[in-house]
């Protein structure tokens, strides 16, 4: 993968000279800074593919940094390096809204991976079932279309909400324009009284 652009965030300059001497094995451009507060104005600057930052920093700690880019970015991968094996702070650190840990001593060949893994998963593909439109995020479309994938059965719109994690109002738009793609199954539920509910399901392709 060629002209990948990482911003690394650490209070250490040992560290952050090792990323980027990783990073350059690859030929990938990188951004460093020792100051989390940064990381947003680096990112609108920039438009790094993915972010990495150390999860311990004075002032701004890694969970700090990972809330502020994700009030205003919902795209951009974030990694974030820790000494911590602790299952509450792995914990943590993904609810804040990051896409990964990885544990210090940083190994070049897991870096590397993983940073290879988290920007073909972001890049937007192409396909023949439909194309993106404006008002429609990929991200949250991939949580209600794994949803779905996870349920072989019918689902409502609050199984769906509750499955992946989204809104109600949000999982209704987004059904709407499944359906509109021919991408899902619509049926409707009739009780004993009130109007019948909506159910959908993945289509197999």
């Amino acid at each position: 993968m060629k002209d990948i652009k990482i911003l690394a965030i650490d209070d250490s300059i040992d560290i952050l000279f090792t990323i980027k001497a990783i990073c350059d094995i690859e030929n990938w451009t990188t951004i460093t800074t020792t100051d989390g507060s940064q990381a947003c104005e680096l990112i609108n600057t920039h438009h790094p593919d993915l972010v990495i930052v150390d999860y311990r920093m004075p002032i701004m700690n890694g969970i700090d940094v990972v809330q502020n880019i994700r009030m205003q970015d919902d795209k951009t991968p974030i990694l974030v390096l820790t000494v911590e094996e602790d299952p509450f702070i792995a914990k943590k650190i993904t609810e804040a809204g990051a896409n990964d840990y990885a544990l210090k001593p940083i190994k070049a060949i897991d870096l590397i991976s993983r940073i290879k893994v988290h920007v073909r998963k972001s890049k937007p593909k192409k396909s023949k079932y439909f194309a993106y439109k404006k008002g429609i995020n990929k991200h949250t479309l991939d949580l209600i279309l794994e949803a779905l994938r996870k349920e072989p059965d019918f689902l409502t719109v609050e199984e769906i909400s509750e499955a992946s994690g989204l809104v109600c109002q949000t999982v209704n738009r987004y059904l709407v324009y499944l359906n509109e793609n021919e991408l899902v199954e619509v049926i409707f539920e009739y009780g004993k009284k009130g109007r019948p509910r909506q159910k959908y399901r993945l289509k197999s392709r």
